[in-house]
């Protein structure tokens, strides 16, 4: 932020640059009446952004400063805005009383939102984590620590050191905002913070505070500490408020869950899909039909990282079939989780003090279909011996507290009333009821003290100087009590005014009845939600029992509507997936079959080599297989008619062609480093999806590049691979590979038009069927032509290539003597021309300009 010489502008211009001056990577929104302004840089910034109008405003100096601005009653959708490309936003309010400030309002930022603390759900997709990360260069590793300050979820993980990896690592937890040392090398980071718009923060402390201690209590390595300490402090420094909803940071290490890198979750469309980067048609869409947003955002998680555990899965294997089998429990719970909020963040709301009557009410109507859930899992639990979570709390205390306290039409503000229901408060009522029955109490006042003082013509009036008062006409002052206890307030020609202790009480109370009413309905509110804290421990373990659950039938849903079968996972080397489905594939194609096919991985084949024409389904083949392996690795049946299957560590995929152009990195060099990745990290426990591997390049270099891939996974790694290819010289692989095996995909020509057929068998494809491709593409009928008549030519010529199972080691082709040579006219014309020229009688100069004739006809321009 440039430096402004504060004395030269006006006191309120000094105020916001002093602000300014605290939070120079921010931008302040300061509150000057019914909208929030913004100043110097921080106006250019926004205007642009949010594609607003830039003014300007008299500050006291000759140039006017730029401003601009947007009401505040709106604020939230620009707010929204600004947090989308990366930035933080500070909350400039008055934080003192107008009437009794001396000279300029007192202003201070109250909120500071950055994209990893956003606590509003307005900001928030509720389906999706809200992830802020730190790391710790630790010289020989990197820690990495994350956390959703919105549920209280906490994470720490340590990678190699390896710039990669630690990119992959915050791609896959999805970090919005990245918290690291003043002094850590950006450069390690700055694709992911550039191409993601991932807002960057600095903090030096990496100790964690004391009564924080806890979050660090199960990690065995100091190091941990330090990367949870910096994010930590962070979170204190920026948020000033207790953060105690803030759970144990659990620690996971890669080789805890199935790996996948980026390229390979976005290759398979398990978040979102490739063409639109949307949730709809991903592998997420199909199997979320969780009830509760907690639910699917534990999906969600499943999905990122599948379990490589045998005992864990089964486990969830167990209750997806308890829930299959049991109909009626199951759609009873789905029922009475529809009533389900999302307790996760209500809890983190009523944590950071800003959870108001409806949020409340929410926790209220949640709780209030708990014992319910918890008897039927308990059932549930004992007839089918599950490994269910059925020790939670039931709540009913707090759920009574609730049910007598919050109102039902309670509004979304605090500070208006109508948050606390009758009967609650004894004093509260009482200010109701004067506010409502004001007249009745000052007419039972007159009626009690005309009987006190015997004089029937007493009687209270009003004025705004002197409030209420009780009026005696002057002939019947005589007949006052003289220990009556009233008080001379106001002579008048033919009557005395008083007032007594009562009257002045009850005035106090008439006057201040509705005041008070929303001052106490708001004090007894921050009780109530300040009480519940208490539980907060112990919502949030009803909150992840509850969103278990829901995702395992959320799972058995999916399973029974799809006819998917629960796999049965072994030691072995091998896979057996009968009439496999590829389970997104099979749900668009709505009224059309799905043409099933088994997947057979015995275990001296590791290898899969699929030919076939394009479009016939190669791709939908080998995705369908890695779909199957993440559903049985998060606990889900599959789409298939049986399956027996190893369990994998790892899956590494290169389907489809894509490049990096922000990198600077053609499809084919993209293509290479994700091969590379591939090689360099799979396991013999691996599964390896490869896509026309070394189309990108020239046909002798990708065929040799292919090979060579082929083989040193054949020979270097024995892990399970699905490798298709249009190279069908590769074929001749299967005799020189033992662990290898031809497939193909059949498809039917008849009569010149082709047919896919989907179904792939053993043995090799005989040819790619290209040009009838092309003409399912509709190209150009005498294009279509033109490429047969060619096809026709080079095929005439019987070129032939020659596999060697050495790597890299192809033969050219090799064109037999007997075939003619195809040349083009331009050729023809520049051999006759050499064939007649005598090169000796040419000088110099007469050699280069035959040169340059023969080089113009090559480029068709003609020899003359």
């Amino acid at each position: 932020m440039k430096k402004y010489p504060k004395e030269r502008y006006t006191p309120m211009m000094q105020q916001y640059l002093t602000i300014k001056e605290n939070y120079p990577d921010t931008l302040i929104l300061f509150r000057l009446g019914d909208f929030y302004e913004l100043f110097f840089e921080d106006a250019l910034v926004a205007s642009r952004v949010l594609e607003i109008a830039l003014t300007g405003r008299d500050a006291g100096v000759e140039e006017r400063v730029p401003m601009c601005g947007v009401p505040y009653h709106s604020a939230s959708s620009y707010i929204q805005r600004l947090l989308d490309h990366g930035f933080k936003v500070g909350i400039a309010e008055q934080v003192e009383d107008p009437k009794l400030a001396k000279g300029l309002v007192k202003r201070e930022v109250v909120r500071l939102i950055t994209p990893g603390t956003v606590m509003d759900e307005t900001y928030l997709d509720e389906k999706t984590n809200n992830f802020i990360a730190s790391i710790h260069d630790g010289v020989t590793h990197y820690v990495i620590a994350y956390c959703d300050l919105t549920t209280g979820d906490s994470f720490v993980t340590m990678l190699d050191y390896n710039d990669e990896m630690v990119q992959n690592e915050l791609l896959s937890i999805g970090a919005r905002e990245v918290v690291i040392d003043p002094r850590f090398d950006i450069t390690k980071i700055r694709n992911y913070i550039e191409q993601y718009q991932v807002t960057l923060s600095h903090e030096k402390r990496v100790e964690i505070p004391k009564d924080y201690e806890y979050l660090a209590e199960d990690l065995p390595d100091v190091r941990y500490a330090l990367a949870l300490g910096r994010l930590l402090n962070y979170l204190l420094e920026t948020q000033k408020r207790d953060l105690k909803h803030l759970q144990k940071a659990i620690l996971y290490t890669s080789n805890q869950y199935l790996h996948m890198d980026v390229y390979s979750k976005r290759n398979l469309e398990i978040m979102a899909t490739i063409r639109t980067n949307t949730r709809q048609g991903s592998l997420l869409w199909h199997l979320d039909r969780a009830q509760t947003a907690m639910g699917s955002r534990l999906i969600k998680q499943w999905l990122d990282k599948p379990l490589i555990n045998r005992t864990e899965i089964e486990a969830r294997y167990d209750i997806v079939e308890a829930f299959m089998k049991d109909y009626i429990a199951r759609e009873e719970i789905r029922e009475r989780l529809k009533n389900v909020y999302d307790l996760e963040r209500l809890v983190g709301r009523i944590s950071y003090d800003n959870a108001n009557a409806r949020d409340l009410l929410q926790l209220k109507r949640s709780l209030q279909e708990v014992p319910f859930i918890k008897n039927q899992l308990i059932v549930l639990k004992k007839t089918y011996q599950l490994a269910i979570q059925t020790e939670f709390k039931d709540f009913r205390e707090l759920y009574d507290l609730l049910e007598r306290a919050i109102d039902e039409d309670a509004p979304i503000t605090l500070k208006e009333g109508g948050l606390i229901k009758p009967g609650f408060h004894p004093e509260l009522d009482e200010y109701r009821e004067i506010k409502k029955h004001g007249k009745e109490y000052i007419a039972n006042l007159v009626m009690k003290e005309r009987e006190r003082t015997g004089i029937k013509n007493l009687r209270v009036g009003y004025n705004k100087v002197f409030g209420y008062y009780i009026e005696i006409t002057k002939g019947q002052l005589a007949n006052l009590p003289e220990d009556i206890g009233y008080e001379r307030k106001q002579t008048l020609a033919n009557a005395e005014r008083f007032i007594t202790p009562e009257l002045k009480e009850i005035e106090a109370k008439i006057l201040n009845a509705e005041d008070r009413a929303i001052e106490l309905e708001y004090e007894l509110f921050v009780q109530i939600r300040d009480h519940i804290k208490q539980y907060i421990p112990d919502l949030q373990v009803l909150a992840k029992a509850l969103a278990t659950i829901d995702a395992l039938i959320s799972f058995a849903v999916v399973s029974e509507e799809n006819r998917y079968v629960r796999p049965v996972l072994h030691d072995a080397h091998r896979v057996h997936i009968v009439n496999g489905r590829h389970p997104v594939v099979e749900k668009t194609l709505r009224d059309k079959p799905y043409v099933e096919n088994d997947i057979i991985f015995d275990e001296e084949t590791n290898i899969l080599l699929i030919t076939g024409p394009n479009m016939s389904g190669k791709s939908t083949y080998m995705r369908q297989m890695a779909l199957t392996v993440i559903m049985a690795q998060i606990g889900c049946f599959v789409p298939c008619d049986a399956c027996e299957m190893m369990v994998f560590d790892k899956i590494f995929t290169r389907i489809g062609a894509s490049d990096d152009l922000v990198g600077g990195q053609s499809t084919f060099m993209v293509e290479m480093l994700e091969a590379n990745h591939a090689l360099q990290h799979a396991t013999k426990q691996s599964l390896i999806l490869f896509d026309e591997i070394g189309r990108g390049t020239a046909t002798y270099d990708g065929m040799a590049l292919a090979q060579a891939i082929i083989e040193y996974i054949h020979d270097q790694i024995g892990c399970k691979t699905l490798f298709s290819t249009h190279y069908h010289e590769l074929t001749a692989l299967e005799k020189e590979l033992k662990h290898l095996k031809n497939v193909h995909v059949r498809a039917e020509e008849y009569q010149g038009e082709l047919t896919f057929l989907h179904k792939v068998e053993f043995g090799p494809s005989d040819r790619s069927y290209g040009i009838q491709v092309a003409k399912l593409a509709k190209l150009p009928h005498s294009l279509i032509e033109r490429a047969t008549s060619i096809l026709k030519r080079l095929e005439s010529q019987k070129d032939r290539v020659r596999v060697e199972s050495d790597y890299n080691l192809f033969s050219l082709f090799e064109m037999e003597e007997t075939d003619p040579p195809y040349y083009s006219k331009e050729e023809h014309e520049v051999l006759e021309i050499i064939k007649e020229t005598d090169v000796f009688s040419l000088t110099p100069i007469d050699a280069l300009n035959l040169l340059y004739r023969l080089q113009t006809i090559l480029k068709g321009k003609g020899g003359d």
